[in-house]
């Protein structure tokens, strides 16, 4: 066996290391579930007191933070429909009916063991395969990039069958709110009507928390005011371990979302959100009842969690072995190895294997920690469903005032989170699915980027997209899933009109 491998087991399982882990996994479940606190956030709130203390320590604490800060977000947008970060939004379709329907603790322990088994897999890849799958994601370029992003828009088609109108004008006013702000080639501002606070563009957590937080609360102060809703689910929850039928149940999910979340991981810029719909997705078109899916279905909640969890030890694939972020978290991971006079990178594994493998297997124990903290913790949070809605609605008002603000410390975000939020009434009222719109908010940015930066290389050339093999390949996927989504449509219109006429006379 290699010595540094042993080297780096030994040096991450010492107490000091564990017990950082550990105290990290807390804090990323916390930070996790409150709205508009970012696993970024959290990390950049933290690193600050890592440079007192010894590298190996430092960057345990911050990966248990990156791990569970991905589980955290569940458990708000479970049990209060409120996403703690984008890549929950996925998990709160499926998940909070469940747990409206009194299965609270079967909703958050399928959250869990689907985030294990996510982290577990992209742990696999990290210690086994992480050179040739970072290889693969460096050949990636501008054109290729595109597509796989415009790959990932065609999800709208799934969430907008029922009625291709809305859910394409939801998808339009995302992509019309994304242009808001500085071009990304030029500089320029658009859009901005002469508003300084608007040459940033719109945060998308400040969207997020408005379109979910808002309709949520409004809601809540409906059933108060007619006194309904007395019964709540967390007085009705049971047992937080996933029972055997529901792991069962589950294996096809977790299996679709733990390799997505991986390879969408190592591609810069792609994310959890795009790994937890673009699983969400597949796990619906590949379910024999796909209409159960946003119901309450378990295999929803399975499915974007298991990505997101898994897009953890992905985006460290390419961060440890050639320097380049996989996402925000691990270019400021990047910042704090910089500091301790650790250079990530091939030479890495070379001049300190050592380190470089007790960094993968604190990623390991990251992932165990978080299982066991969470369910250990599950019954504690849980009570937040508890208790009463007089007390509990203008506390998560003030958390979604106080989130929204602290993403850049402007009040302004405060009215664009609240715009939002009546933005989401109304798309309730009208029944307008929100998800297309949240899916162009997430993506438009990096669409546009890759598009220009593609044509510009090429010239003006748009057939640019169709030279490129992995290019070629997203988009015949792209198209795949708009033509699978129609047919799953179809085949379940057809399927719905044979009791009809076996009924009628």
């Amino acid at each position: 066996m290699n010595p540094d491998i042993l080297s780096g087991f030994f040096q991450a399982t010492m107490a000091s290391t564990l017990g950082a882990t550990a105290i990290g996994s807390l804090l990323g479940l916390i930070v996790g579930m409150i709205p508009g606190m970012t696993i970024s956030t959290g990390i950049i709130i933290v690193l600050p007191l890592t440079f007192v203390l010894p590298p190996d320590i430092s960057i345990a604490l911050l990966l248990g933070l990156y791990v569970s800060g991905m589980t955290g977000g569940s458990f708000s947008a479970i049990l209060l429909n409120i996403p703690g970060t984008p890549s929950a939004s996925a998990t709160a379709i499926d998940g909070h009916p469940l747990a409206g329907s009194g299965d609270a603790g079967r909703a958050l322990g399928i959250a869990v063991s689907a985030s294990f088994v996510g982290g577990l897999f992209s742990f696999l890849c990290l210690f086994f395969i992480a050179p040739q799958l970072a290889d693969i994601a460096l050949q990636f370029q501008a054109p290729d990039l595109f597509s796989l992003v415009l790959f990932g828009l065609t999800i709208i088609c799934s969430f907008a069958a029922r009625s291709l109108i809305k859910g394409l004008l939801s998808a339009v006013i995302g992509l019309m709110i994304v242009t808001i702000g500085q071009d990304p080639m030029m500089g320029t501002q658009r859009f901005t009507f002469g508003q300084l606070n608007l040459v940033e563009g719109i945060h998308f957590l400040t969207a997020l928390i408005g379109l979910f937080a808002i309709p949520q609360l409004v809601d809540n102060f409906s059933d108060m005011v007619r006194k309904r809703g007395e019964v709540h689910p967390a007085r009705q929850f049971g047992s937080v371990l996933p029972k055997l039928a529901d792991l069962r149940r589950i294996r096809l999910p977790v299996f679709i979302g733990a390799p997505i979340g991986a390879f969408l991981g190592i591609l810069p810029g792609a994310g959890g959100p795009i790994a937890a719909f673009i699983s969400y997705d597949y796990a619906r078109k590949a379910n024999k009842n796909p209409e159960t899916f946003g119901k309450g279905a378990p295999e929803g909640i399975a499915a974007p969690e298991a990505a997101n969890n898994a897009v953890t030890g992905g985006a460290l694939i390419p961060m440890m072995t050639l320097g380049i972020p996989g996402d925000p978290v691990t270019a400021i991971l990047i910042g704090a190895l910089l500091v301790h006079g650790l250079a990530p990178g091939p030479l890495l594994f070379i001049e300190n294997g050592d380190f470089a493998y007790g960094v993968i297997f604190s990623f390991f124990w990251a992932n165990i920690f978080n299982i066991i903290i969470a369910f250990l913790g599950l019954r504690l949070l849980v009570k937040v469903l508890a208790t009463p809605r007089a007390l509990l609605m203008p506390t998560i008002a003030l958390l979604c005032v106080i989130g929204s603000y602290a993403l850049r410390n402007n009040f302004f975000d405060v009215y664009v989170m609240f715009a939002f939020g009546l933005l989401g009434l109304a798309m309730r009222w009208l029944d307008m699915p929100v998800v297309p719109l949240l899916l162009a908010l997430v993506l438009g940015r990096p669409l546009e980027e890759h598009l220009r930066v593609a044509l510009a290389g090429s010239q003006g050339d748009p057939t640019v997209f169709f030279t490129h093999p992995y290019s070629v390949l997203f988009l015949g996927l792209a198209v795949l899933s708009v033509f699978w989504s129609f047919y799953s449509e179809r085949r379940a219109k057809k399927a719905a009109a044979v009791p009809q006429q076996q009924t009628s006379p």
